[in-house]
């Protein structure tokens, strides 16, 4: 019988800016793993024909980036309490016969403000999320899920961040954008999960001249890898977390189901895709 290297690969529409086939590729040549992970170029009408091919073991499994992760939590066969609340799904493997999702973000999330910041509790904290979109939710839960006591969901549409804050009664607010002003000084984290002040994109005017000087900052922007928001918090003297580490550390779960080795996010991983990403701009 001859035993096939397991595949795995990252789907979506358009995907060859996916920087996932880089972290994986280094994983497997670390650990010595005869196996493959590559883009899959996959349109939302084409991913019901692409999971069958997981199913029937051509594939081990698969991280989904947009514009899939809804359809794909609709899609698979099994999911856990986490990515039901979130109702969208970023990693898939199979397990006991069946397709199974899960959603890897808020984790990465936690993992990379762990690392960057040692002795980081979110127990009895207040924390101001920036953006309403599906990072922010998948946020929100994870911080609320390790004790955050207060989550403040600013967004400059209040009814998207009342869609979210509605799934956690008594512990997530929503806000508008005019309420900085007052949950700056209170903030123990600031987090901006929009698109803004990312390469190509509109900039974040956020002044932090009243945030208080102990709170932390983070951005999940990773292009530039130090963002308007990040220069101007450490120049203030607060701890900053970049967004590329929340990138490498949800990658991880899913190589551990696929190829069966939990992997390390290590600095000689993180200068890689830093390699990359500035070669890119260089380019």
């Amino acid at each position: 019988m001859t035993v096939t290297a397991p595949k795995a690969c990252v789907i979506g529409s358009p995907i060859s800016h996916s920087r996932s086939p880089l972290i994986h590729g280094y994983w497997l040549k670390k650990h010595g793993i005869s196996g493959s992970y590559d883009r899959i170029e996959v349109k939302p009408d084409q991913l019901a024909g692409f999971l069958d091919r997981i199913r029937q073991g051509e594939l081990a499994g698969c991280n989904v980036t947009i514009p899939l992760k809804e359809l794909a939590f609709e899609a698979v066969d099994r999911t856990d309490d986490q990515t039901r609340r979130l109702k969208s799904v970023n990693t898939i493997f199979m397990e006991g016969g069946k397709l199974c999702g899960t959603s890897t973000d808020g984790m990465g999330f936690m993992a990379n403000l762990c690392q960057t910041v040692p002795g980081w509790h979110t127990a009895s904290k207040h924390l101001v999320i920036l953006g309403a979109g599906g990072a922010a939710r998948g946020l929100v839960d994870a911080l609320i899920t390790d004790g955050a006591d207060r989550v403040s969901i600013v967004n400059r549409t209040l009814e998207r961040a009342e869609a979210i804050a509605a799934d956690y009664p008594g512990k997530a607010t929503a806000r508008t954008w005019s309420s900085l002003n007052d949950l700056l000084p209170v903030a123990d984290l600031l987090v901006n999960s929009t698109s803004l002040g990312m390469t190509g994109q509109p900039p974040l005017e956020l002044p932090l001249d009243g945030l208080k000087r102990e709170a932390v900052v983070a951005d999940i922007v990773y292009v530039p890898l130090q963002t308007d928001l990040l220069r101007q918090a450490a120049e203030r003297g607060h701890q900053v977390v970049e967004g590329l580490g929340m990138l490498l550390h949800q990658a991880v779960p899913g190589f551990e189901k696929w190829f069966g080795t939990r992997p390390e996010v290590t600095d000689e991983l993180r200068d890689l895709i830093i390699a990359d990403i500035t070669g890119r701009q260089a380019g």
